[in-house]
């Protein structure tokens, strides 16, 4: 008799149906054709399991249906469409399968960068649709000795370095989060400075879609590029700024684009389809049937494991059932991930070392106070490929050191944790928090300035020379940038020092950074997102 309930949510290949429908332990319930009302009502409260695609939102309304459900499976990489923190207070875990279309990502990616190079679609066209014979129409260039930027160089962007060295293409690669000997290793120069990136002849990105990476291509760095230059985006939409885009292609600034993703889908009335100059394809990066295959037989594996408690691959959270932990422990776990994820922002580089200190009765917990503030750190680089599951397995990997202190007493606090995040550059940051009643969060203290900072927002670090007027010239500039400021804190030191750390209502742009950077007094100064 079936013990376990696996409800199918979206069609996933029938690879995946078959391995579901094969366990005896397991009754399988393809929902996929149901009308969504129906799903949720009928099947959902069955589930102990749900696999589901981007065709279902894992909302407040699916979470009120799912009585008995212990996980659920996104058959894909991305997770949008998912109530994380929702999920996770519910104690229902989320996994996706992030490598199973690693391989149809980075064909696809090369598939564009061939494309442009020699104007296939272009050519084929004027074949096959306008029936002309003109091959003098149609000289296209070699991508042997061309110079290629890849932007990150994760699973995919290091999958397509390999590929583009055996064009006996000359690449470069950039990714601040990254041990340089990943690319080095493979006979591919590294590089810590963008604009090297921006010099090349092809580039091609390959990053999550954060708000450090959003629009992180727009009109100022497209200027910076070559004349002739030819980008790919077959990552996320709108890592290019698509109307900087359309005005460098316009131009001829850019030579041609090759395009998978765009920033609203579906892109049919997209500016980018009226030029002549681009090859695009709709979001086609994991359409083979090879990636369809694994995508499924992965996703239905996983789900069966997790029905049966045996384990959790992929996990995106931790199953925190609140009514299982002292109350005081939850705004101590979410509070020293904020801080791990505002060090990583603060240091930009890769991570050398991971020293989590708790103080006070919280310090019983410091083993997992270390699994978040590790995915708070990793997460930046890492976005949706880091997990509580996998945190510190994939921080040995990257030889990241992680020490876990413990402190019985935090004096002038009940409770404190505290976050040594050491980068490979040299650059330390520490940072220092607690959490009141009624999960009132605070950062103390940053590198010894002591400070009562909620965590939260979009925050201005600015490090300067302890002298008359910089507070007032500071709230000039942010001003000048037509932005408000929410909140201005501020730290001193015994040697002539002060850390403002200002919350702002708008996006903090290079612009503004580099106004406040100019500043006499002005020591350093970064922004961080939370």
């Amino acid at each position: 008799m079936p013990q376990y309930t696996i409800v199918v949510c979206d069609h996933i290949h029938e690879s995946g149906l078959k391995i579901l429908a094969s366990d005896p332990e397991v009754e399988m319930i393809n929902a996929a054709d149901e009308p969504k009302d129906v799903l949720l009502e009928k099947y959902i409260p069955l589930a102990d399991v749900a696999i589901t695609r981007s065709s279902t939102d894992v909302d407040e309304k699916f979470l009120a249906q799912a009585k008995k459900l212990k996980a659920i499976v996104r058959a894909g990489v991305g997770v949008d469409n998912v109530d994380i923190p929702g999920c996770s207070k519910l104690g229902i875990v989320v996994m996706n399968v992030p490598t199973a279309n690693t391989i149809a990502a980075v064909e696809m990616t090369m598939a564009h960068m061939l494309a442009c190079v020699r104007q296939f679609p272009y050519a084929h066209n004027n074949l096959k649709l306008d029936r002309v014979w003109r091959r003098q129409d149609w000289y296209g260039t070699e991508l042997k000795d061309k110079k290629l930027g890849i932007i990150g160089f994760g699973n995919i962007g290091s999958r397509v370095g390999k590929r583009a060295k055996a064009f006996e293409m000359d690449v470069v690669a950039y990714d601040p989060y990254i041990d340089p000997r990943k690319a080095t290793d493979l006979d591919i120069a590294y590089t810590e400075n963008f604009d090297e990136i921006l010099a090349c002849d092809i580039i091609t990105i390959h990053t999550p879609k954060t708000e450090e990476t959003v629009g992180m291509i727009g009109a100022e760095e497209i200027a910076k590029m070559k004349d002739g230059v030819i980008l790919i985006n077959c990552a996320r939409g709108g890592l290019y700024d698509e109307a900087a885009l359309y005005e460098g292609l316009k131009s001829g600034k850019i030579a041609m684009a090759g395009i998978d993703v765009f920033e609203k889908e579906p892109a049919t009335d997209n500016p980018l389809l009226d030029l002549n100059n681009v090859t695009v394809t709709p979001h086609l990066g994991a359409n083979t049937r090879e990636s369809q295959r694994n995508i499924a037989v992965q996703a239905s594996e996983n789900a069966i494991a997790a029905a049966k408690g045996i384990a959790y691959p992929n996990a995106l959270n931790l199953p925190i059932r609140e009514n299982e932990l002292p109350d005081f422990v939850a705004p101590f776990l979410e509070l020293v991930q904020k801080i791990g994820n505002m060090s990583a922002q603060v240091l930009k580089s890769g991570p050398k070392s991971i020293r989590v200190t708790a103080q006070g009765p919280i310090a019983e917990y410091v083993d997992s106070l270390a699994t978040f503030a590790t995915v708070g750190v990793l997460s930046e680089s890492l976005a949706d490929s880091i997990n509580y599951v996998n945190a510190e397995y994939v921080a040995k990997e990257r030889e990241i050191e992680i020490v876990k202190e413990t402190v019985p007493e935090a004096p002038g606090f009940k409770n404190l944790v505290t976050v040594r995040l050491a980068a490979q550059n040299g650059s330390v940051i520490r940072i220092s928090g607690t959490a009141f009643e009624e999960n009132l969060q605070r950062i103390v203290d940053i590198d010894g300035y002591t400070l009562d900072l909620v965590p939260k927002g979009r925050l201005i670090l600015f490090k300067n020379n302890d002298e008359p007027g910089v507070i007032g010239d500071v709230g000039r500039i942010i001003a000048e940038a037509g932005i408000n400021i929410a909140d201005f804190r501020l730290g001193r030191d015994k040697t002539g020092q002060a850390l403002a750390v200002v919350r702002v209502d708008g996006t903090v742009g290079k612009d503004l950074i580099d106004r406040l950077a100019a500043l006499p007094a002005c020591i350093s100064v970064k922004s961080v997102s939370l």
